[in-house]
């Protein structure tokens, strides 16, 4: 017998003799709660504040790209000295706004408040456990991304700014303190703020790998796994292996903005003068920060991918097509995001040959993605679909990622991506791909499992109403900016009125702000539904969708430990929907292949002869 399986069967031994009753006191419930879906939750709750701040600052540098020169007396009280005494966007602060934006979208939204809520909420509840591994490092990895998060909260009120240097913090812009107000003391919280944020992903990561792999149920082997667990699997192995770079990258920034030391400095003059550092290069800092960033888009996408097929699988009332494909192409995905990271920098004055292979090797991760789209739609194909919220942020989430992936083979390329680099098609690109599909699947996660996270169901009609206004409103809003980026229109720029030849497409720089403001508006539609739908929703039935997987089986509100009896055993995959010759539609894992002779296949009809039913 597997080591894993003895600890499954003592796992099981040893929760099934109590009741897991949880007797603590408010705060230890739901302050500093160790039980896992309580600290889903904390993650959930955290990310939509932060989206909500995320997205109100692209609002406001939005509205300086679309009105140059807008009079924004109004925000004072809010910006203070950040509005000129003219009334406009101060400019140092516009490269503030952009930064802050992209790193609380990047890390605090779509990679905490996805990957940390649903990676704690499903993995014990999708594999049968009655926890994580370590409920007080669950606990901890939480409360270190909250402690993260004041910091770069606080960060946006200091007198100086917060961090200005981009979301990437290129130096020399972010290693020398005296280069932007926002290159201060802004920066310096900013690295602060990461260490923990990265210490919280790690213990995160940690946890839910030694889970995965310790305390599955018994009969829960890999190849029962649902997509979503694979997806929180393979992305907690990237964070796990990705993460430590990018704090070895900020420790030597450390060592340059406080000690003097030249990783990244060499030959600057500021006012006339030369700084003493030499021998350093700022390029070395780029290599360190995208062997984090590339895989960090997939430590992104995949868990929206995960949730997604789910989705699909189930409201399509079809088994996922190609179920090994997709485990395939997530570990292929997953390889490839490791060595594809100089595709960001071919205009950095990399060796053309060099070039070559990377641009090479970033086409062919194409492949797997495109195996991904191509699956969902076969499994779409001629099924019985049912249009539930989640499904059609689900489906949204495949037209986005197609509609982005596309994009990508042209800047993949090194030739065409000196022209594109730095422009607006960049940002159409990857706020399709990875933005707003990532945020498309957390989303569809959410309308799906709200059911099981609250006991209570949103409301669809509000959810239809949500998913239009989104899903338009991302197109108006990144669609045209491909045009703006072939036309070299630069990216970050603060205003674009001094350039006769950018000129021309001030309408349509007008059209994305509005379509913008839009779409961030049809944002709180969500919000109510959510907050409200929380107490005053429908009560839901403990199995909405009609799902295979364990986590309907549990109560409608599973308490500590998830289950009140005994862990039900699983007896086959999570995607039997509309089997031949079954009686339903779907037959949850936990129904033994004995029970269904009617429905097995060949191979099915051999394991229920050897099968062992409780």
């Amino acid at each position: 017998m597997a080591v894993t399986e003895v600890q499954i069967d003592e796992q099981h031994a040893g929760h099934d003799d109590h009741d897991h009753e949880h007797h603590g006191n408010f705060v230890t419930n739901y302050i500093f709660s160790q039980d896992h879906k309580v600290i889903g939750k904390q993650f959930l709750i955290t990310g939509i504040f932060w989206a909500i701040i995320g997205g109100g600052l692209s609002i406001i540098f939005r509205l300086q790209l679309g009105f140059p020169g807008i009079e924004l007396e109004w925000l004072r009280p809010l910006l203070g000295n950040w509005i000129t005494e003219t009334g406009q966007l101060d400019t140092e602060f516009y490269l503030a706004l952009v930064t802050m934006h992209g790193t609380i979208m990047v890390f605090f939204v779509l990679t905490a408040g996805l990957s940390g809520t649903f990676s704690n909420f499903l993995i014990p509840l999708q594999i049968g456990a009655r926890d994580m591994a370590s409920g007080f490092m669950n606990m901890l990895s939480y409360w270190f991304f909250f402690l993260s998060s004041v910091i770069m909260f606080i960060s946006l009120f200091i007198e100086t700014g917060p961090a200005g240097g981009g979301w990437t913090i290129y130096p020399p812009l972010s290693a020398l303190p005296q280069a932007i107000a926002g290159s201060g003391l802004g920066m310096t919280l900013w690295l602060v703020s990461m260490v923990f944020f990265i210490a919280s992903t790690l213990l995160g990561g940690i946890n839910y790998i030694t889970t995965i792999i310790n305390l599955r149920t018994e009969g829960m082997s890999f190849t029962r796994l649902p997509l979503t667990i694979w997806a929180f699997f393979l992305t907690a192995i990237l964070g796990l292996l990705s993460f430590p770079v990018l704090v070895a990258a900020a420790l030597l920034l450390v060592f340059d903005r406080s000690f003097g030391t030249s990783f990244y400095l060499s030959d600057i003059y500021i006012g006339g003068e030369a700084l003493p550092n030499t021998g350093g290069s700022p390029v070395l800092f780029q290599h360190l920060f995208w062997f984090l960033g590339h895989p960090e888009v997939y430590i992104i996408i995949l868990p929206a991918l995960g949730i997604t097929s789910e989705i699909i699988s189930t409201n399509s009332r079809k088994p996922i097509f190609g179920y090994k494909a997709m485990i395939g192409s997530m570990m292929g995905i997953g390889v490839l995001s490791f060595v594809v990271w100089a595709h960001h920098m071919f205009v950095t004055g990399m060796s053309p040959f060099l070039g070559s292979i990377f641009m090479i090797l970033t086409l062919v991760i194409a492949v797997p993605s495109a195996i991904k789209a191509f699956n969902y739609i076969t499994t779409l194909w001629k099924g019985n679909i049912r249009f539930t919220t989640a499904m059609m942020f689900s489906i949204g989430l495949v037209s986005l990622f197609i509609s982005g992936g596309v994009t990508g083979i042209f800047l993949g390329n090194s030739a065409l991506d000196i022209f594109l680099h730095d422009t607006y098609f960049v940002v159409a690109h990857f706020h399709l791909v990875m933005g707003s599909s990532a945020f498309f699947g957390m989303v569809a996660g959410i309308y799906h499992w709200y059911p099981k996270m609250f006991g209570r169901m949103l409301d669809e009609k509000l959810g239809y109403v949500h998913f239009w206004l989104t899903f338009v409103g991302v197109y108006m809003v990144f669609f045209p900016m491909h045009y703006i980026g072939i036309a070299g229109f630069p990216r970050r720029y603060y205003s674009f009125t001094n350039f006769d030849a950018f000129s021309s497409f001030g309408d349509l720089n007008m059209f994305v702000t509005v379509a913008a403001i839009i779409t961030f508006g049809a944002q709180f539609i969500f919000v109510f539904n959510f907050f409200y739908s929380m107490w005053r929703g429908k009560k839901a039935p403990l199995n909405p969708w009609e799902s295979n997987t364990l986590e309907w089986t549990t109560p409608r509100e599973p308490g500590h430990g998830n289950w009140p009896g005994k862990i039900p055993s699983v007896y086959r995959w999570p995607y039997d929907y509309s089997k031949p010759g079954a009686e339903g539609d779907f037959i949850p894992q936990t129904v033994p292949l004995s029970q269904t002779p009617e429905s097995n296949l060949p191979h099915e009809a051999e394991e229920a002869k050897e099968e062992k039913v409780d």
